[in-house]
């Protein structure tokens, strides 16, 4: 549900070396899914996006990200620490990410209250946690498949797999291993989704707020199209989102060029390089074909 469990708290982002300790693993391999998916800018934003929709959707989710983070007093800052332990879940050595899992589960444990319709709900409860893990999960294997390269159903299904580890630290015990196991938890959890302003200010928030490298920001409208596209449609009808919010067959060929190009280009300063360099990889290991 975030990592700021006092919506008045404006605390610096750590600085974190992802090229230490040397030679240490990650909880994921340079040869997963995880690893290819999560080096991409535009599949981290538009399934980031995606992600905190149907985070949205379910009523003490909503509560417990609108009542407890800064999304609504400082959205950059709660997404680049959302992104940054993405980044350090997926890229960095396994002590550096269990720490980090660590302190982010003592800030989630601080979060609970009560939703306007009186439902009473606490971060840690496992249903929502398994919820937030899958959310994640389905928002990044969708986005990248249709925006950047499409993955076979075996790829899409090692993609949840290897989430386990870091669900099981997040305190998520039914986060789903298949893309199968997902769809069903979609399938549960759907009479639940509903409608609410909270999603539509989420999204105006999002168009004012940047995030995105400077190249990428002019198809930042098209990502937000693209992040509710991938949502299953009935989902979508239970949000009210009709087909105003999705994408024009024009704007899928941009923001798939877009997705491709991202895919290309090798940052040697961002986790996913300096993660290989550690592991004695060459930096552009993830960007070779």
């Amino acid at each position: 549900m975030g990592t700021s469990a006092n919506p008045s708290q404006k605390a610096a982002l750590p600085t974190i070396d992802f090229t230490r300790p040397a030679g240490e693993a990650a909880l994921a391999t340079p040869d997963s899914v995880s690893w290819r998916v999560f080096k991409n800018p535009v599949a981290l934003y538009i399934g980031g996006t995606a992600a905190v929709l149907l985070e949205l959707a379910e009523p003490r989710v909503r509560s417990g990200v609108w009542d407890h983070t800064t999304f609504r007093t400082d959205p950059l800052a709660r997404m680049q620490r959302t992104g940054l332990a993405a980044m350090v879940t997926v890229y960095g050595a396994r002590s550096v990410a269990e720490q980090m899992i660590a302190g982010v589960t003592r800030m989630h444990g601080k979060v609970r209250g009560v939703t306007p319709d009186g439902r009473n709900y606490t971060a840690l409860e496992p249903e929502l946690m398994d919820w937030v893990q899958v959310t994640a999960s389905f928002g990044f294997v969708q986005a990248y498949d249709q925006f950047v390269a499409p993955l076979s159903a075996a790829e899409r299904d090692r993609f949840y797999a290897e989430a386990q580890a870091s669900a099981r630290l997040y305190g998520a015990p039914g986060a789903p291993e298949s893309e199968a196991q997902q769809q069903a938890l979609f399938q549960q959890m759907l009479p639940q989704l509903e409608a609410s302003e909270i999603i539509l200010e989420f999204l105006d928030i999002m168009r004012r707020t940047g995030g995105l490298p400077a190249l990428l920001r002019p198809l930042q409208p098209l990502f937000l199209r693209a992040a509710v596209s991938i949502l299953p449609p009935s989902v979508r009808e239970r949000l009210q989102l009709d087909g105003s919010y999705l994408l024009a067959d024009w704007q899928r060929w941009l923001v798939r060029r877009g997705g491709a190009l991202a895919d290309r280009v090798v940052l040697r300063s961002a986790p996913p390089a300096q993660a290989c360099l550690r592991l004695g990889l060459p930096a552009d290991y993830l960007y070779k074909t």
